[in-house]
């Protein structure tokens, strides 16, 4: 019995390593054909401002779709640029958790835990916020005046990103369970639906 129990942890363990560990035989992960040298573990684009877009959050991207020396690693991250009064609506990141810095300016953030109890705070330039593993959360800069700009960093290459307003009003949900599930009128349900299109 001890024998068994002994063989049975012992190859737990070793699965696990290998499980979580695939490249342990490798220092990095180097796409076929791809030069290495310094140039492989830098990343220019997030120089320069971020594109304008329609919600007031401007966004870069460092995934490993666009700096290969990310595969492997298990990390991405964004550079966000928030317009005065613009608000990253409530939304969730499946695949991982996100540590956002703040560089400039500042930001009211919250996330909720599985009870739906709010943790929020008022963040200035140099502070740090944890947003856990799928839980939903927001970032808002509610100075009417001045941009604010927050760094994430994410415990992932691809995080994911679940947009509530859009992913349930914008989803083709039928109306009947939105009305519900919200405790809201049919015509306000077509209202948020007409709003994420």
């Amino acid at each position: 019995m001890a024998k068994s129990l002994v063989l049975l942890v012992v190859l737990v363990f070793f699965t696990t390593v290998q499980a979580t560990n695939p490249n342990s035989d490798a220092d990095f992960t180097v796409p076929s054909g791809m030069k290495i040298d310094g140039d492989f573990f830098t990343y220019t684009g997030l120089r320069g401002s971020p594109s304008s877009s329609s919600n007031g959050i401007d966004k870069k991207t460092v995934t490993m779709k666009n700096f290969p020396a990310l595969d492997g690693m298990g990390i991405s991250m964004e550079l966000l640029e928030f317009s005065p009064g613009a608000v990253n609506v409530p939304h969730t990141h499946p695949r991982g958790a996100e540590i956002m810095f703040v560089v400039d300016g500042a930001l009211t953030v919250g996330t909720t835990d599985s009870t739906g109890q709010l943790y929020k705070n008022d963040l200035q330039k140099g502070d740090v916020f944890v947003f856990p593993t799928g839980m939903v959360h927001y970032q808002a800069n509610f100075d009417k005046s001045n941009k604010a700009i927050g760094v994430s960093a994410f415990s992932s290459v691809n995080a994911g990103t679940i947009d509530l307003p859009k992913n349930i009003f914008g989803s083709n949900m039928p109306g009947e369970v939105l009305a519900k599930a919200f405790k809201i009128s049919a015509d306000t349900v077509r209202q948020l639906e007409t709003n994420q299109m």
